[in-house]
């Protein structure tokens, strides 16, 4: 905060001894120290309550939306990815065609089984998302 460095230090508490006494000093130190734990208690309780202040108003909402505008890159880049994603299942399923009757019926059996045994068939669907997932 303040970017003292050793040689600053140095002079100040040259300075301090010769202007206090050596008798006095440690007192003096004991103070200061908590005179300064004191300020760091109180600005660490200012900023907490103006976090809470700003993300009960809604401050965090509007700074995401700021965010997003300073990198339109980025979020170009995730409207691509989205789109594509939903391209790429689009074109899955117009490629696969569509299984007949009686296999749609047994298909649908097993997924019912399996969900009464709790565990989930996997589908097309959730392969396609299993593999957005993984590119992602």
């Amino acid at each position: 905060m303040f970017d003292l460095g050793w040689t600053e230090l140095l002079v100040i508490g040259i300075v301090a001894l010769i202007v206090v006494g050596p008798k006095d000093l440690p007192g003096m130190f004991q103070a200061a120290g908590r005179f300064v734990g004191k300020a760091r208690g109180m600005a660490r309780e200012f900023s907490r309550a103006m976090n809470e202040a700003a993300d009960q108003s809604g401050v965090s909402d509007l700074q995401k939306t700021f965010k997003a505008a300073a990198d339109p890159m980025k979020t170009a880049m995730n409207e691509v990815r989205k789109t594509t994603g939903d391209v790429a299942r689009d074109l899955d399923r117009a490629v696969r065609p569509p299984l007949d009757p009686e296999k749609q019926a047994m298909a649908d059996a097993a997924r019912e089984k399996a969900a009464e045994a709790g565990t989930p068939v996997p589908t097309a669907e959730t392969n396609a998302a299993k593999g957005s997932e993984d590119k992602a």
